[in-house]
């Protein structure tokens, strides 16, 4: 499994890969990007099979490369890890085509679940 982790937070992107490992992932091939723009060219060159993304981020935003990916057709299931909790963001995600919605810190079942839900 190949999952693509965004955001703009090194030490996050390292504490997530950290969660996947110890959720029992340990043969993922875990790829990174700072940002939505980065994200989104990362996602269209290695074909991921999972992206997991925050909400807020400079350059492009998660929801902003979510849209951006649904709009050239890239169905890759895609969630969101992130610090804002609002029912109203929540929502919006789903209606962009989001597959899962995590608060951080991670909550490890919910991120078992989110990764087992993306495995073919």
């Amino acid at each position: 499994m190949r999952i693509l982790i965004v955001d703009d937070s090194s030490v996050m992107r390292k504490l997530i890969a950290r969660s996947i490992r110890q959720a029992g992932f340990r043969d993922a091939e875990i790829l990174e990007a700072s940002d939505g723009a980065e994200g989104l060219v990362s996602a269209r060159e290695h074909c991921p099979d999972l992206v997991m993304a925050d909400w807020n981020m400079p350059n492009m935003s998660g929801l902003e490369m979510l849209k951006a990916l649904r709009e050239e057709g890239d169905r890759v299931r895609l969630g969101f890890v992130t610090s804002e909790s609002s029912v109203a963001i929540s929502y919006e995600a789903t209606q962009a085509g989001a597959s899962f919605f995590l608060n951080k810190p991670i909550d490890a079942d919910l991120l078992c679940r989110a990764l087992e839900g993306s495995r073919r």
